[in-house]
């Protein structure tokens, strides 16, 4: 029997009759998932694809594979869920994904919430398991049950990896990135939002993090002479960088307001440097175990105004 990752990329390759498609629906890489179909025609001794077709077609041989492919992808899927069921009957636990930053802030203050009131969502004892990591791989989880609820960001220069039609969203938080420095004794600060003058040092975000498209976006259009000095994995980093008079960094609002208005860090330029977003709660548009369920509806009660589809 060959591993099942294999049988859902055969499945994923007809269903989107593209290799390119098809390793952005597992997230991989193109080559790789190539190499993973070869490795299941190596299994089967036989060709499988008939790669000069455009769509991409299964061969005889394929399309026997993928039938049974189907059925045992779909069996296995029943059994995990029954297993997870009675797991969570007898242990119940709340799984949630996001990244490292929101983990941090926004999730922790959420579950804090749940555990208040005088019928709070999360006991004193409920367990709540938070995974942390990119987008892409945070948003597969999610599609492959192995967690109830996902936490990210949300904004147009975001492409959600999620199925249309799948799952159900609603907003958190709505927040805006501002561009700051460190600011000067005389309380002005180190560096000006200006055209015309010298290059001024960004701190900006590696390329896997979701901050890294929001914020290079909208770089894209100003006209300042913004020139990369320092690249930051996560928020946090970023605010130490920014802290210490290294450079310009666009932050959370929320994140930076406080020292904002003790006067260690300014913010530059206007309304029109500074980009929107929200953060959403995702979950699949089927029935979550019962604990998840009941934090979702808390969550609804929290934002109530904040709930709609994911299409």
């Amino acid at each position: 029997m060959p591993p099942l990752k294999l049988l859902e990329d055969l499945i994923a390759l007809a269903r989107t009759g593209s290799f390119v498609r098809a390793a952005e629906a597992r997230h991989v890489t193109h080559p790789a998932f190539g190499r993973r179909i070869r490795a299941l025609e190596a299994w089967a001794g036989a060709p499988l694809v008939m790669r000069d077709a455009s769509p991409v077609v299964l061969t005889p041989q394929g399309q026997l594979l993928l039938g049974t492919a189907g059925q045992v992808v779909e069996q296995l899927e029943r059994v995990r869920q029954q297993l997870q069921q009675v797991d969570a009957e007898v242990s119940p636990v709340l799984r949630i994904a996001t990244g490292r930053s929101l983990a941090g802030s926004l999730v922790a203050d959420w579950i804090a919430l749940l555990h208040k009131g005088p019928r709070p969502a999360l006991g004193l004892h409920t367990r709540v398991e938070i995974v942390t990591g990119m987008m892409a791989d945070m948003a597969a989880l999610l599609e492959q049950n192995k967690t109830d609820l996902l936490c990210c960001y949300e904004h147009p220069a975001l492409s959600t990896q999620l199925r249309p039609g799948q799952y159900l969203h609603m907003t958190l938080a709505v927040d805006r990135l501002v561009p700051v420095c460190q600011s000067v004794g005389n309380g002005q600060p180190r560096f000006a939002l200006e055209q015309g003058q010298g290059s001024l040092p960004l701190i900006s975000y590696s390329g896997g993090l979701a901050m890294a498209r929001i914020v290079g976006d909208r770089l894209q259009n100003l006209p300042y002479p913004l020139v990369p000095l320092v690249h930051c994995d996560s928020l946090d980093a970023a605010l130490g960088t920014v802290s210490r008079g290294l450079g310009i960094a666009w932050l959370p609002w929320s994140m930076v307001a406080g020292e904002c208005r003790r006067g260690s860090l300014q913010v530059l330029g206007g309304r029109s440097e500074q980009i929107a977003f929200e953060v959403r709660l995702y979950r699949a548009n089927a029935r979550l175990p019962a604990l998840a369920e009941a934090v979702w509806s808390a969550a609804q009660t929290l934002y109530p105004e904040q709930f709609g589809g994911f299409s």
